[in-house]
């Protein structure tokens, strides 16, 4: 019965389209959109799409050569099954109608209603509201793709997918609303997040830690990397994508865009460079590997503090957040802990880094829309101890809200692959392909 219920669902999304149209009345004719903004979000979106892809090499490069297909495969389905999810209800649970500041009515856009009309967000004012969603769509489908590097090489597929899907509705999308809506909980508290280091790499970083907790270690731990060519271009597309993550969470084009990407890029050159020197300092050498996992840790620790800091400050994030980093995956492969491509000490750490150092660093003369205050460096208290709390709570429910979810789909659908089937590689296992 199981093998029905997926194709019975995509059924009751093809009857959706009939019963809701969403044909609304056309008023865009009379639109003040900014067509400056408009392309560059555009542009934004594709850029932030490409990450995807880019995590795909990033990831399927470092593991063995039989788990390549389908750790990319991983990061490539959360595009389809996140895109089908977001314009039937997930935009709606993210940005719809608050309730009680923790989850929007699913129905405010259901099927992508209203978003013909001349509708726009609020903190994107100049950009049709339809833009506004399939910008903010890139970020869903990103956020589960990170956690994929966590369990590789040992889960079930299928188990995955139905992972994927509560992850997005009951983690992803309460954190996108409590943090960006105008009634969020944490948005009203004043906590900056300007481009998703709470709501993406915090999340998908406890989410790992618990998912390698849950699964335990896999019967192969020591392996050399499949393709660290692939982990090269995945860290470069990366980067390039990371300019429509953060610059274009500016959502326009603007002063403010071309803050956050400068951040961005001065960010991740010093996390890479931080990683190797201070593996040389450790008597390693300087490994392609080690430059890329620092850049990308660089720009995970930059995204909530893009638009909010001085490019000085940027390169401080990037150095520190690298060294952190650094020190927790040396202590992760001293622990019991299986967290197959190190997410939790370089997205998770990453992300709570650059979350108080957002505290630290933020001023409100890079940003005015930064009504919290500045930061710990300049005197004041008030934001470093709400960007803290919220780091705390949201590093609670991410954690703990990923166990549940994970014990409800192990109770439906074994997440754990046989030790045979782990043995001969995901790949043959689960999709019948090899590389």
């Amino acid at each position: 019965m199981k093998r029905y219920v997926p194709f019975i669902l995509i059924l009751i999304a093809l009857v959706l389209t009939f019963i809701f149209p969403s044909v609304d009345v056309d008023t865009t004719a009379k639109s003040t959109y900014d067509t400056g903004d408009t392309a560059w979000m555009l542009m934004s979106t594709a850029l932030v799409l490409i990450m995807t892809p880019g995590l795909a090499f990033f990831y399927g490069g470092m593991v063995n050569k039989k788990n390549v297909i389908s750790t990319m495969l991983q990061s490539v389905v959360c595009m389809v099954i996140i895109t089908v999810m977001w314009g039937i209800f997930g935009f709606s649970l993210a940005f719809g109608d608050s309730i009680g500041g923790i989850i929007g009515n699913p129905s405010t856009f259901f099927m992508m209603k209203g978003m013909l009309s001349n509708n726009t967000w609020p903190s994107a004012p100049t950009i049709p509201l339809l833009l506004f969603a399939m910008y903010q769509l890139k970020f869903a489908i990103i956020t589960p793709a990170l956690i994929t590097g966590a369990f590789a090489e040992r889960i079930r597929f299928n188990s995955y997918i139905l992972f994927l899907c509560l992850f997005s509705i009951f983690i992803f999308s309460p954190l996108a609303h409590a943090t960006w809506h105008p009634s969020g909980l944490l948005y009203k508290m004043g906590v900056l997040d300007f481009a998703g280091g709470t709501v993406v790499h915090m999340s998908a970083g406890w989410a790992a830690l618990a998912s390698a907790l849950f699964l335990k270690k896999r019967n192969e731990q020591s392996h050399s990397p499949a393709r660290i060519t692939y982990v090269i271009i995945g860290t470069s597309l990366l980067w390039f994508g990371w300019f429509g993550f953060n610059a274009g969470s500016a959502f326009g084009a603007n002063h403010l865009a071309v803050t956050a990407l400068a951040t961005s890029t001065t960010a991740s050159a010093a996390g890479g460079v931080a990683w190797i020197f201070f593996d040389m300092l450790r008597g390693r050498k300087p490994s392609a590997m080690g430059t890329c996992i620092g850049a990308v840790v660089g720009l995970v620790a930059i995204t909530p503090a893009a638009g909010f800091v001085s490019v000085p400050h940027s390169l401080a994030i990037g150095i520190i957040s690298s060294v952190i980093s650094n020190l927790v995956v040396v202590w992760r492969t001293r622990t019991s802990i299986d967290d197959t491509l190190d997410v939790f000490p370089c997205h998770g750490v990453g992300g709570m880094v650059g979350m108080l150092l957002t505290g630290v660093f933020a001023h409100t003369n890079v940003n005015g829309a930064n009504t919290t205050g500045n930061g710990l460096f300049f005197g004041e208290t008030h934001l470093f101890l709400v960007q803290l709390f919220a780091l705390v709570i949201t590093s609670l429910f991410a954690f703990f809200g990923s166990m549940l979810l994970l014990k409800i789909t192990d109770m439906i659908s074994p997440l754990r692959v046989s030790a045979e089937d782990e043995n001969i590689g995901l790949d043959l296992s689960q999709h019948g392909e090899k590389l």
